[in-house]
């Protein structure tokens, strides 16, 4: 039978795993004719996260486990359990169940169906008004500056992946990938499942603001050049403005010479404002820059301190 892989990274989520566990198993019950194993990574839990995810592969060898020695981020531990998946296809689901387990059997059929990538598209979900904004402005920004990439918005990479899309994802050696952006970089065409997420279970949300600028620059350097070429473009218009500016006040200035003041709000305001834009640019430049720092370190997506039933 064909194996399928479902994927849950875990931090300090002793209160869900059990309950997503069980969902899948139920999900998985309704499609006799595939096998699975449940791949649970973790980030050095703090809590009893580990201990119950070892009482969950003692009972069922369907689960298998990675323990890292320390958390290695929202990013690399994922992408490394991805990487280590064995089945034919493989499917993310996240431990809060806000990825709902029950539409497994649903991206199965279409994987079925000859689709090599089937993705997850939010529909609706229990952000606060402003949270939700804010989303919504960032998907259509990445979407914007991404001329080379038509990027799916309200995807957050839940989908299901065959084992050929894997082997691609092994072949770019991304050290720090946004795997929603690789995904419509390959091209495959895609079958789409609408869902409305649910709210998390039990416990809080490990996302804060850092991780979420984290992504959202991520997406942006990894899959557009823009920003950059709008930092030369808007150079070369403000330096073209202060040519103008310049030619006006010396004009100004011959006419009326013994009563045209300049003043020093205009010299204030403008030496704010140049350095304003100089240092957003050069934030900008930063993050490309970090962006290829990561990638030549060429260092482990994590270091495993411990398998779980990989015999």
């Amino acid at each position: 039978m064909p194996l399928l892989t479902i994927l849950t990274p875990c931090f300090n989520e002793e209160g869900n795993v059990r309950e997503v566990h069980r969902q899948v198993r139920e999900a998985m019950a309704a499609i006799p004719e595939m096998d699975y194993d449940h791949l649970f990574i973790d980030n050095a839990s703090a809590d009893k996260t580990v201990e119950i995810l070892r009482e969950l592969a003692a009972e069922d060898k369907h689960v298998r486990v990675i323990v890292n020695t320390r958390n290695f981020g929202h990013i690399r531990s994922p992408y490394h359990a991805f990487l280590e998946a064995r089945g034919d296809a493989i499917m993310s689901c996240v431990a809060d169940l806000q990825d709902p387990p029950e539409l497994i059997p649903e991206f199965v059929r279409k994987w079925q169906q000859g689709y090599k990538v089937v993705i997850g598209v939010k529909q609706g979900t229990r952000d606060s008004w402003l949270m939700g904004r804010v989303r919504r402005f960032y998907y259509w920004l990445v979407a914007t500056l991404s001329s080379d990439v038509e990027l799916v918005q309200n995807f957050t990479g839940f989908g299901l992946y065959d084992r050929a899309v894997v082997e691609l994802f092994r072949g770019t050696d991304e050290q720090y990938p946004y795997t929603r952006g690789l995904v419509s970089d390959f091209g495959f065409e895609m079958a789409v499942i609408d869902y409305h997420q649910p709210p998390r279970l039990k416990g809080k949300t490990k996302n804060n603001f850092f991780t979420l600028y984290d992504l959202a620059m991520l997406g942006i350097t990894s899959h557009s050049k823009v920003p950059l070429r709008l930092a030369a473009m808007v150079g070369f218009g403000l330096s073209i403005l202060s040519v103008l500016i310049a030619l006006v006040y010396l004009a100004l200035k011959l006419i009326w010479w013994n009563t045209f003041n300049l003043g020093l709000a205009p010299l204030v305001i403008g030496v704010y404002f140049f350095g304003a834009v100089q240092l957003f640019f050069v934030g900008i430049l930063g993050e490309y820059i970090g962006s290829i720092h990561t990638q030549v370190h060429k260092r482990p997506h994590v270091v495993e301190k411990e398998r779980i039933n990989f015999d």
